[in-house]
């Protein structure tokens, strides 16, 4: 089974939410505590545990902040 580690470039970030919108186990929300220097929230993700490593969330970001790390979970 396929698990993933999620980072995101923050500074890059603005917050548009459609990786939110595309995440199918709804673990990616926006965060309405952090900002980047650029004054945009930013996402966070509530169990990193449950991500599948589909890469829907990295596959549509329109600036290419999300990165997918892919590991086998035994």
């Amino acid at each position: 089974m396929k698990i993933g580690k999620l980072t995101f470039d923050d500074e890059s970030c603005k917050g548009c939410e459609l990786c939110v919108s595309f995440c199918p186990v709804d673990i990616l929300s926006l965060d309405k505590d952090r900002i980047n220097s650029s004054g945009y929230h930013l996402i966070t993700v509530s169990d990193m545990d449950k991500c599948i490593a589909c890469a829907n969330c990295a596959i549509v970001c329109p600036d290419s902040v999300i990165k997918v790390e892919v590991f086998e979970r035994e």
